[in-house]
């Protein structure tokens, strides 16, 4: 059975529509990994990867979608009546789509301030770790020369 262009279409929705759920899930993800005070870099790497992942997936749908919808814009517009249905729920799809979208880029820029944060803690620690290396090289090379007595006698005429 051959597949109107109307159904595909409407399938690309539903494909984006799973895939941007997936998403929001990895968003989640990192904001949990983020917010732990065990701050583990592999991890926020991989769900960073799939992130990626997700984000080409729905590339290569949106450019089959336009690819399809530019074939079949003009029997979609002649024959409205004929596709009302799937029109209506293409539309639908559309609406979730980019609620979705718009609950992404919020999850992204409080991502985003977590990990800027993290960094920073990251950063501060790094400091922290070389300040307290140098106080104990001090105190190393202090405690050596507190017991060191020089020449008590030295005559310092020529």
């Amino acid at each position: 059975m051959e597949q109107s262009g109307a159904q595909i279409l409407l399938e690309s929705l539903e494909k984006k529509n799973r895939i941007l759920d997936r998403l929001i899930g990895q968003i989640d993800a990192q904001e949990k990994i983020l917010k732990s005070d065990d701050f583990d870099m592999e991890a926020f790497d991989k769900a960073l990867d799939a992130q990626g992942a997700y984000v080409e997936q729905l590339d290569r749908i949106d450019r089959g979608f336009e690819a399809v919808y530019d074939r079949v814009r003009e029997e979609l517009i002649g024959n409205r009546e004929r596709y009302r249905d799937e029109i209506a729920r293409m539309q639908e799809q559309i609406q979730q789509i980019t609620d979705k979208i718009v609950t992404i880029n919020a999850g992204n820029m409080r991502n985003k301030t977590l990990a800027e944060k993290q960094f920073q803690k990251r950063r501060q620690a790094i400091g922290e770790g070389v300040s307290k290396n140098r106080v104990a090289r001090n105190y190393y090379n202090s405690m050596n020369n507190l017991n060191y007595v020089g020449p008590q006698f030295y005559d310092n005429k020529k």
